[in-house]
């Protein structure tokens, strides 16, 4: 009997340590749950520069169009491959709303192409015939914020150079070098969800539509 209560006490023993170490354990939301991790927001320097979005890479990834040198000769405005993410609290709230909230960054990082293998400047590789992407070369950056831009109907636009290393801050750009074309051709909230199947699938909110 006595062998059987010191065998109970030890195994109590065990799982109260084990208890008290698991509940020491940081309790983390789940990954999808951005409204529990919280939203990863605009920084900007004393002076009111952008700084350059942190972690980026792990963000939700929404499409590349490809513009490459090749075929906008002597070079692309933005070449050659341009790998656009959305922050991910700001895209879940997008989801639900159809409206892309204040503080929505969007990072679009340039990659060039492997090095031509024929005359068009694509490449041949096993997988056929094509544009392969190679190097990173720069990224620019939009944040949404109808206050502080107004001027480019509440978009701000920052380029972090078209090559490597990317700057660590950047200032925002006039209207006329990048929101002007925003604003004229972007399908939706001056996005150019028209090349997105992943933004462009969300339906619009209730109201009118807009014009473009």
């Amino acid at each position: 009997m006595r062998r059987t209560v010191l065998a109970l006490s030890a195994v109590l023993g065990v799982g109260a340590l084990a208890t008290a170490a698991f509940a020491q354990q940081p309790q983390l939301p789940p990954p999808d749950d951005w409204h529990a991790t919280g939203r990863y927001l605009p920084e900007y320097t004393k002076d009111g520069d952008l700084v350059l979005p942190k972690n980026f890479h792990e963000w939700v990834y929404v499409g590349s169009p490809t513009t490459p040198n090749f075929l906008n000769p002597p070079q692309a405005n933005f070449p050659e491959f341009h790998n656009v993410y959305i922050e991910p609290g700001s895209y879940e709230i997008y989801k639900k709303t159809g409206v892309f909230p204040e503080g929505t960054i969007f990072v679009k990082e340039l990659q060039l192409l492997q090095p031509a293998t024929n005359p068009d400047g694509s490449r041949t590789e096993p997988s056929g015939k094509g544009f392969f992407p190679g190097a990173f070369n720069g990224a620019d950056v939009t944040v949404k914020d109808t206050e502080r831009y107004k001027a480019s109907h509440g978009w701000g636009y920052y380029n972090f150079n078209h090559h490597e290393p990317k700057a660590a801050t950047a200032k925002v750009r006039p209207v006329e070098e990048c929101g002007y074309c925003h604003i004229a051709n972007a399908k939706r909230d001056d996005v150019w969800t028209q090349f997105y199947a992943l933004l462009d699938q969300v339906p619009l909110p209730p109201g009118p539509k807009p014009s473009k």
